[in-house]
């Protein structure tokens, strides 16, 4: 590994933290687990006074001591698409046709400040062949259009021509945490914002990476609030994946990429429940990176890009001269317990405005957002209720597209790889221009849900403007049960694609997730 970049943010981390010894609730472990403690809030039985908006959040240790070490949860994933892949947000996973399992286990240790988890992850996918889009006869225009598309992100729709197996080091990190600040080298996924299927800028949808970190351990209590915060310097893999054939498909570089990202959050002390906070990120090719303290942090520097095609006063690069990919959103969470509800949305740019007057007068172009609600009603007998959850995410752009160039979300000319990391998408898991609207209703009790969610996924609408549009409307049950020390986790789909890849009538697909924990407490 090059570390070329890695010691100057490291001793730029140490010598930032002023100095909660714990484990990390990891992202992904079970939507189930995650719910379970989300829900807390509205219950108003959660005294940690987390935003649930930076995760992984940590969680106390099991057992007190000045030396302490002990097994982590044994999970076992698997999953099966019976036509063609489907599905999001499975970390370490892929995007594959049959059965796909994942294995996770490992070990907590802490000896005074200094902690390791160590929760890798074992991933085989059967990865059957199945009609890839880029296979089929769609017209001229439409094939300039996926070349165009292709060419700026590096997500192929298939990892390989048969069986997948990875190792990969999944929910591990080491740290130095000294409350309520810590800092170590990570290779856990991440999920920045209050959404729950969603996020714009930081997901598990893709496998984790390897990222230095410096972050608030707890909430930051003040005289005006609260504050978390993370600060992250990392690096994206490819995919591994060959460049698809012909001549309109450029081959992308043979580099990874560094990205750098920060989020910050507030809860107002004036107004109980509301937590609000915005996040950032930068990714650039190693080769392209320079030496100074813009260039690893990058995240500290202007939010506009005024005389962007020309060089600065001083000589200094430009922001296109750079070739950075960046992104910023702002977000909202409020929780409202007297009504067991909460409320909240996330709104982001992936193309920064020119000055101040451009980000007032089309405050719109670039955008994506995210809106979401969640209401508990009260059952018989005790601590059983019914959650309703509606969440939208809008990734297709606005119509200023019309009349001035408008990026895409993820994808990137100066970054061909786009804004992903082993070909998978960092943020949203439904991809790049796409839609989602989600609704969930289930019957909750701790653990225990048995549920329905509907969902309508329009995938990508900068190629379904050259051609039909296509999307997907999935009816899903879902089953969870835990008891004493196991859990067990289950969901069955059925996915009717609509003009599937944008060309066939139609498709049916069924989905298979299940998947059992194991906690050795």
């Amino acid at each position: 590994m090059n570390l070329r970049f890695f010691f100057p943010v490291f001793l730029f981390c140490l010598l930032c933290s002023i100095a909660v010894d714990a484990q990390t609730l990891p992202v992904g472990l079970f939507e189930s687990t995650e719910e379970a403690f989300r829900r807390q809030q509205l219950l108003v039985k959660d005294t940690t006074g987390v935003s649930y908006m930076v995760r992984p959040i940590n969680v106390a240790p099991k057992k007190e001591g000045k030396m302490i070490i002990y097994p982590l949860p044994l999970v076992w994933k698997n999953q099966i698409n019976a036509h063609h892949p489907y599905g999001m947000n499975d970390g370490s996973m892929i995007a594959s046709k049959g059965y796909q399992t994942q294995l996770s286990g490992g070990f907590f240790a802490k000896a005074g400040p200094v902690s390791i988890q160590f929760r890798p992850e074992v991933v085989y996918a059967e990865n059957n062949d199945y009609t890839e889009i880029q296979e089929r006869i769609h017209g001229d225009r439409f094939t300039l259009a996926y070349a165009d598309f292709s060419n700026s992100i590096d997500l192929p729709s298939r990892v390989g021509d048969g069986p997948y197996s990875k190792f990969d080091w999944g929910q591990s990190n080491i740290r130095v945490t000294f409350d309520p600040v810590s800092v170590g080298l990570s290779n856990e996924n991440l999920w920045w914002g209050p959404g729950s299927r969603s996020s714009l800028v930081m997901s598990n949808n893709a496998a984790g990476f390897k990222h230095l970190t410096l972050n608030t351990s707890k909430p930051v209590k003040t005289a005006i609030g609260s504050f978390e915060a993370q600060i992250i310097a990392g690096r994206l893999e490819n995919s591994g994946v060959a460049k698809l054939e012909g001549e309109l498909y450029t081959e992308k570089p043979d580099d990874w990429r560094y990205i750098n990202a920060m989020i910050f959050t507030y809860q107002p002390k004036w107004v109980p429940g509301l937590f609000i906070g915005f996040d950032r990120s930068f990714v650039v090719y190693n080769k392209d990176m320079g030496n100074g303290f813009s260039d690893y942090l990058p995240i500290f520097s202007s939010g506009t890009k005024k005389n962007l095609d020309a060089a600065g006063p001083n000589g200094e690069h430009t922001e296109d001269q750079r070739k950075r990919d960046q992104y910023f959103s702002a977000f909202a969470r409020w929780v409202l317990p007297e009504s067991k509800a909460e409320i909240y949305g996330q709104f982001g740019r992936n193309d920064f405005p020119w000055d101040i007057r451009d980000a007032l007068s089309e405050p719109e172009h670039s955008r994506a957002y995210i809106v979401g609600f969640k209401k508990l009603v009260s059952l018989i007998p005790k601590d059983t209720y019914i959650q309703f959850g509606v969440e939208l995410t809008q990734m297709e752009g606005s119509n200023t597209g019309k009349i001035r160039a408008q990026p895409v979300w993820y994808k990137h000319r100066l970054v061909p790889a786009g804004y992903t990391n082993k070909g998978q998408v960092l943020g949203a898991g439904i991809g790049p221009d796409a839609n989602l609207q989600s609704f969930e209703v289930s019957w909750i009790n701790g653990l225990k849900r048995i549920g329905l969610r509907f969902e309508n996924l329009t995938n990508n609408a900068s190629l379904s403007s050259f051609d039909k549009k296509w999307w997907d409307l999935s009816f899903a049950g879902k089953f969870d049960w835990n008891w004493k020390d196991f859990l067990l986790s289950s969901q069955v789909a059925y996915v009717r694609s609509v003009n599937y890849q944008y060309a066939d009538p139609g498709a049916n697909n069924l989905q298979l997730q299940f998947g059992m924990l194991y906690d050795f407490k």
